[in-house]
């Protein structure tokens, strides 16, 4: 039974010299229930309390705004330890939601808080994210490195940027920060759908890029099929926007002079990582139909747009497909970091050569085969069995018209081949459903990685999947603070070594379709009940190292903590 345990904080004496040390605890598990002894997930959503229904406006489906979904995002919002979800809602829209659909106005997302007992209690209007615009995506970030994780909402309008007040609530500071965005791009109302965040001249300041989709027009019907809704390919796009944080802290649209002007593009998702060992972030844009776009940096705000030169533009059939996000991650344990961006179609896979390129072994992975006919929108790369390698969930369904497939869990063999591992996953792989959004989190803190699924079907309903796996293995967690004990920003890459086994994560939580996941790092060990060493490689450039640390638990690393060891780039070495 999974019983409460913590070790106290050594050093706690209320020194700010403690911030600068290694933090070992046990997070508190909970008493309320054992686990059966059995393989694969429980959808439990009804019984944590999640009560939540999507809507998209109303309830005929027939626009491409209908038909996208909306997004989960997991993130401790009131810092006690547990992973809190938000989910994402559609409302009723003037001249595009049918009239009878006004039974759906002012719909208002949802922020469901852990209670650490395997329940939820929903809180948004308390919170003050019970937002009623139409949302896509949410991106959780310490903005102003406050100690707490605030929120940038991107809507179909009017993004909302939320800053988190330190007791439960939040303000909403759009007009300040400048994060509002356009009204209209191309001529239609913004549509954002996905958010990075890196710090691309290395000032200190977070800099911001949204993904921007396309220019939505409601009267436009496809000359070639009236009766269906028109396909992404009819409209015309609108630019994703970079933005720079200045000294006053404000935003500054940067996008033309930084090299990422592309006003027509159709992005539907962003992920950062460096794709090419030079020690910078790159900002990978998967485009809906259009080839995807890799911005590789060229130093401070200047990057390169080097999708076709690198590999990862089109799938293996020389094509460009219906591409969702970017969802990162080592699969066959070389120490690279490769690329599933899932689409439509059967997905592509692209592996990292190592040397700034990519190939991709959609099909000699197995992936061609098994996403083939099942409309994968949300694909998160994780460690569901805590064997060491990453594995896949998939949310899927058709588009244009609202057919329900079956989910995917795929089981990774440590070599980067995959193979259907559905029958073990539970009933909820055997239902037709039509998901959108996902993401990974462990709710009930016992160590393994559960899901959150969002559905645009009639039912409407989010899925949580508690994970069952009653395995053996051991794992880590790893939440990761800047130096003065704030929540560090995505991009720090964690290498675990235990025995002859190398583990390379990178610390990117956005790692699907319309959705964030848990933000700590997680690990599974195997058989191994310690990680002989840690390495944190920040995207400052600074290094530190652990070693021999035991299994099974939540760590927080804070940076300039732990043994300092000299970091070269690709172009040093």
């Amino acid at each position: 039974m999974n019983c409460k345990a913590e070790i106290p904080n050594p050093g706690n004496g209320g020194s700010h010299v403690c911030l600068i040390w290694l933090i070992l605890f046990f997070v508190p598990f909970s008493c309320s229930k054992e686990k059966d002894l059995q393989k694969g997930f429980s959808e439990v959503a009804r019984e944590a309390g999640i009560d939540f229904k999507y809507n998209f406006g109303d309830t005929t489906y027939q626009n491409i705004l209908e038909s996208s979904g909306s997004g989960v995002t997991v993130f401790d919002y009131d810092g006690d330890g547990d992973q809190d979800i938000y989910l994402l809602n559609g409302t009723y829209l003037d001249g595009i939601s049918e009239p009878s659909g006004k039974i759906f106005e002012n719909t208002p997302d949802a922020l469901y808080r852990n209670n650490g007992d395997g329940t939820f209690t929903e809180v948004a209007k308390h919170s003050g994210l019970d937002d009623m615009h139409w949302s896509m995506a949410a991106g959780p970030v310490d903005i102003d490195k406050d100690g707490d994780l605030d929120l940038y909402l991107l809507n179909y309008g009017p993004n909302v940027f939320y800053l988190n007040n330190g007791d439960g609530t939040f303000r909403d500071a759009t007009a300040e920060l400048g994060l509002q965005g356009p009204d209209s791009l191309n001529g239609f109302t913004k549509w954002s759908v996905s958010v990075a965040y890196l710090d691309a001249d290395l000032d200190g300041a977070l800099d911001i890029m949204v993904g921007n989709f396309l220019a939505f027009d409601p009267l436009h019907i496809s000359p070639g099929h009236p009766e269906m809704m028109p396909h992404p390919s009819e409209y015309h796009g609108q630019a994703s926007m970079l933005y720079r944080q200045s000294g006053s802290k404000t935003f500054d649209d940067i996008t033309d002079t930084s090299g990422m002007y592309y006003p027509d593009s159709k992005c539907m998702g962003l992920t950062v990582f460096d794709s090419d060992g030079d020690g910078d972030g790159d900002i990978l844009q998967a485009n809906d139909h259009q080839a995807n776009f890799l911005f590789r940096s060229n130093g401070p705000m200047s990057f390169e747009e080097a999708g076709i030169t690198c590999g990862v533009a089109v799938n293996d059939q020389g094509a460009p497909a219906g591409s969702m996000h970017p969802s990162i991650g080592d699969v066959d344990g070389d120490g690279l970091i490769d690329v599933l961006v899932s689409d439509l179609e059967h997905g592509a896979l692209y592996r990292n050569l190592g040397n700034g390129l990519f190939e991709d072994i959609t099909s000699a992975s197995g992936l061609a085969v098994l996403f083939a006919g099942k409309g994968s929108w949300a694909a998160n790369l994780f460690d569901y069995d805590n064997d060491g390698d990453l594995d896949i969930f998939s949310a899927n369904g058709a588009a244009e018209v609202l057919s329900l497939q079956q989910p995917l869990l795929l089981n990774n063999n440590g070599k980067g081949q995959f193979t259907d591992a559905g029958s073990e996953g539970g009933d909820y792989f055997r239902q037709l459903r039509s998901g959108r959004g996902a993401a990974v989190l462990d709710y009930d803190n016992d160590g393994d990685m559960d899901i959150i699924v969002s559905h645009v079907d009639l039912q409407a309903s989010p899925a949580l999947l508690r994970n069952d796996d009653s395995n053996e293995n051991h794992w880590l967690g790893i939440t990761l603070l800047r130096s003065n004990g704030s929540p560090a920003w995505p991009g720090a890459k964690v290498t675990i070594t235990t025995g002859e086994k190398k583990q390379v994560l990178i610390h990117q939580p956005g790692n699907a379709y319309l959705s964030f996941s848990d933000q700590r790092v997680h690990a599974g060990l195997g058989t191994y009940t310690q990680a002989d060493r840690i390495e944190i490689d920040w995207p400052d450039g600074t290094r530190d190292v652990f070693d021999n640390i035991p299994s099974d638990q939540y760590l927080k690393i804070t940076q300039g903590s732990g043994r300092t060891e000299e970091r070269k780039t690709k172009s040093e070495k």
